[in-house]
């Protein structure tokens, strides 16, 4: 099932001149004992020549040398204007609330997409998003295949509400677990085989949390803030407490002054507990139980990649803007190795806003939409770009 409105393959149908086989004697009716002036002669009267008054002005002519173009006319695509273009981009884990969905049912294919969600998934998915409860919703192992099936159903009501800003999508990209509705959209990933992918990577991503206590945290960082010795610190300071191998570090770029931290319980509250030392001027635990995108995740990671090989990708029909370096996917085997990457990498949020948005003074920006619940991706855009973020518009879930 693909939601993005357009058809995969485009077929350019090449129209070939026919040569119906011939042999020299028979068309040029000679024989062996024909001299070989009469043969050249007759080849030569036979061919093809200018025989017009005006040769110039027929309408057979084709000149022996092209005539010069103007390099003003180089180009033959005619320019998009950026105003009617959009670029889509998608929330991750922690967007989620219970009541999401509920009024997006009145679009087309959104019950459908839920309920081919949770014939997969083996529970009712519309049920937990609507009603909850909310701890269950929040769970690693519900909240992903949720926030990624909600964001897709906001495109629905996107795509009934100004079905050009679809077809006219130039560029998309999803945060941490959007990544994946990003690629549905894109089409480089089918929907169902998207909720298999995120019921095995939320199971594999929970016991991997269970395993270890560890989480993650929001830092507001002033402008001489040392993050990377605090976490240097922090594991160092876990070491000395008999806690080997401690993790600590960057998980997310959010903006220039504001990212995630993710490790261990204890290393995050060697971090709680000496933040005026390192810049840090507030911090704020998230509501994760495990610190994704760092090593912790490592065995999940593990899972997910032999998941990844067993599933087809594409390459997507837009650029989707891969979360680990930024870069838009060229094929289905970068795609399954960052995606695994991911897990255990951190999210370059703030470095992908710079690649999709960056212009030079004076030019135009594409609209943004933000698809899915809450506006967390317009929030951070404003401190990323503020006049993308002016462009901006949510289409919650």
């Amino acid at each position: 099932m693909s939601y993005f409105n357009y058809s995969r393959f485009f077929k350019t149908v090449c129209v070939l001149p026919r040569f119906r086989s011939f042999s020299f004697s028979a068309h040029l009716n000679c024989s062996k004992s024909d001299p070989p002036k009469r043969n050249l002669k007759h080849l030569i009267d036979g061919s093809a020549t200018f025989t017009e008054k005006d040769p110039e002005t027929d309408q057979w002519h084709t000149p022996v040398y092209p005539k010069k173009r103007l390099q003003s006319e180089k180009s033959f695509r005619p320019r998009v204007d950026p105003i009617t273009t959009s670029v889509i981009l998608f929330p991750g884990q922690g967007s989620q609330y219970v009541g999401m969905g509920k009024s997006l049912l009145e679009y087309p294919q959104v019950k459908e997409m839920f309920d081919c969600a949770s014939e997969i998934l083996k529970y009712n998915l519309l049920d937990l998003c609507i009603n909850g409860p909310e701890d269950m919703l929040n769970m690693t192992v519900h909240s992903q295949v949720a926030v990624m099936v909600a964001s897709l159903a906001a495109v629905e009501k996107l795509r009934a509400e100004a079905e050009e800003m679809i077809n006219n999508c130039v560029a998309t990209a999803g945060f941490s677990v959007g990544e994946y509705s990003a690629l549905v959209f894109s089409g480089a990933l089918e929907f169902e085989n998207a909720v298999r992918l995120l019921k095995i990577r939320g199971e594999a991503m929970q016991a991997a949390s269970d395993a270890e206590p560890s989480g993650m945290m929001t830092v507001f960082l002033s402008p001489e803030a040392k993050i990377k010795q605090a976490c240097k610190e922090a594991r160092e300071w876990c070491e000395q407490q008999t806690l080997f191998d401690a993790e600590c570090k960057i998980a997310i770029y959010m903006f220039p002054d504001c990212k995630v931290v993710a490790g261990h319980l204890e290393a995050l509250k060697f971090l709680e507990s000496n933040a005026a030392k390192y810049g840090i001027k507030k911090l704020k635990y998230l509501p994760v139980s495990g610190a994704f995108h760092t090593k912790v995740m490592k065995p999940a990671k593990q899972i997910l990649q032999k998941a990844l090989k067993a599933i087809p990708f594409e390459v997507p029909l837009i650029p989707v803007h891969s979360n680990i370096d930024g870069s838009p996917y060229a094929n289905a085997d970068q795609i399954r190795f960052k995606l695994a990457e991911q897990l255990c990498k951190a999210v370059r949020w703030e470095q992908i806003m710079h690649v999709m948005f960056e212009r030079s003074k004076g030019m135009k920006f594409p609209n943004v939409f933000e698809c899915g619940p809450g506006t967390s991706m317009k929030t951070i855009l404003r401190m990323n770009n503020r006049i993308a973020y002016e462009n901006c518009k949510s289409v919650l879930a």
